[in-house]
């Protein structure tokens, strides 16, 4: 009798090839779930280095804020420091939530020296000290300030689930160039600057609330891939040991 006529019963089995395939994809299995989770360790090792490399920036004595286009991987999360003017009648406030509650963040553009405009989170508003009248005590320097705080890169689009909507004048997210679209300022650098705690004349806005956290779940990951395919190797040799009933 061939293989393929065995009867149903005890001690009967699957056809050999059937087995054959059935491991050959088990073990196909196991090999990309392996190959996942190498990936997810050098993943992890980059987001260590990463957060390392974040660590010792914003710990760094800072530097002149730079000019023109900004190099992600160089330049976020950096200590710098900026002086000019700030033109507090163009700021815009931006939806906030932060340890301190509800509220907005106040984003003022300072213009230099040479010209050029750097927009500067000041800080945090409660939602009821965000009026222009109820935090006009932060706003009376006229003159040339300095600003120490940390890069930021623009964050397009929106926030909290809605677009930004610059002509009511409503805004979510800290879009450097939908900002200075809207308020007509020109030649703005790509970037902002979140201020440190230096307080502010009046308590407000209330700087220095930049929190800086990096999701690592990789290793997580990995070890769940690697679990994944050892399992599918189990079943490999399993289907190629075992009498099916």
């Amino acid at each position: 009798m061939r293989r393929d006529q065995w009867p149903d019963g005890e001690g009967a089995k699957p056809p050999s090839r059937a087995r054959m395939v059935l491991t050959a994809l088990l073990l196909g299995l196991a090999v990309a779930f392996i190959a996942l989770g190498t990936w997810q360790v050098q993943r992890l090792f980059w987001k260590l280095d990463l957060i390392a490399r974040v660590e010792a920036r914003i710990h760094a004595d800072p530097v002149p804020a730079p000019s023109g286009a900004t190099d992600q991987a160089e330049d976020e999360y950096r200590r710098v420091t900026a002086i000019g003017l700030f033109e507090h009648g163009k700021s815009v406030l931006v939806q906030a939530v932060t340890e301190r509650g509800p509220g907005f963040w106040v984003m003022t553009p300072l213009r230099q020296v040479d010209g050029s405009t750097i927009l500067v989170n000041r800080g945090f508003v409660p939602s009821d000290r965000s009026s222009a009248d109820a935090r006009v005590g932060s706003e009376l320097a006229a003159g040339p300030v300095s600003v120490t705080g940390l890069l930021r890169l623009t964050e397009p689009g929106g926030g909290f689930l809605r677009s930004n909507d610059p002509a009511n004048d409503r805004w979510f997210s800290r879009d450097v160039e939908a900002i200075a679209a809207a308020k007509g300022l020109a030649d703005v650098e790509p970037y902002f600057i979140d201020a440190d705690a230096t307080p502010n004349p009046g308590g407000l806005p209330v700087g220095g609330l930049t929190v800086v956290a990096f999701r690592n779940s990789h290793l997580v990951y990995a070890l769940t891939w690697y679990a994944l395919a050892a399992m599918s190797a189990g079943a490999a040799y399993g289907v190629m040991r075992r009498r099916f009933v």
